[in-house]
């Protein structure tokens, strides 16, 4: 069993000789383990809207949360491209969303409907696909 220290010069070598021309190609390392819920979570998504969203099916998101199954590596592949840049997979996706307003290229910008409580009542915010923030109001009955 190789160290970590002779399996990244192993991987150096074999990055020096595929730029000096004398190896093709190379290998793609995907994640053995991928925490969707961790990434669900950190773009504040429902497993529905998350699976909406990216084209995973519902009962795939569940069951890979609740540890039953595990991605595959296509899946695993797309899970690590979107914990690193959603905004890369949203574009490619839907580029037509993205079109229309002013977005950073690293970054994606994706809002949950959060609710504030207040003497009044409720206030519900949300940010629209523009960027313009939508405020409901819910007054509560005496």
């Amino acid at each position: 069993m190789k160290t970590q220290f002779e399996q990244m010069m192993d991987g150096l070598n074999d990055i020096e000789a595929f730029l000096a021309g004398e190896q093709e190609g190379f290998k793609a390392h995907v994640p053995h383990n991928v925490d969707v819920k961790a990434i669900r979570n950190r773009l504040g998504m429902t497993q529905a809207r998350f699976s909406d969203t990216f084209g995973f099916s519902l009962d795939a998101i569940k069951h890979w949360e609740g540890g039953r199954r595990t991605p595959e590596a296509p899946a695993r592949t797309l899970l690590t491209v979107i914990d690193r840049n959603p905004a890369a997979v949203l574009t490619a996706l839907d580029p037509a969303a993205f079109a229309a307003g002013p977005s950073k290229p690293n970054s994606a910008h994706v809002s949950v409907g959060r609710k504030r409580q207040t003497s009044r009542g409720v206030t519900r915010q949300r940010v629209s696909a523009s960027g313009k923030r939508i405020t409901k109001r819910k007054t509560l009955k005496p």
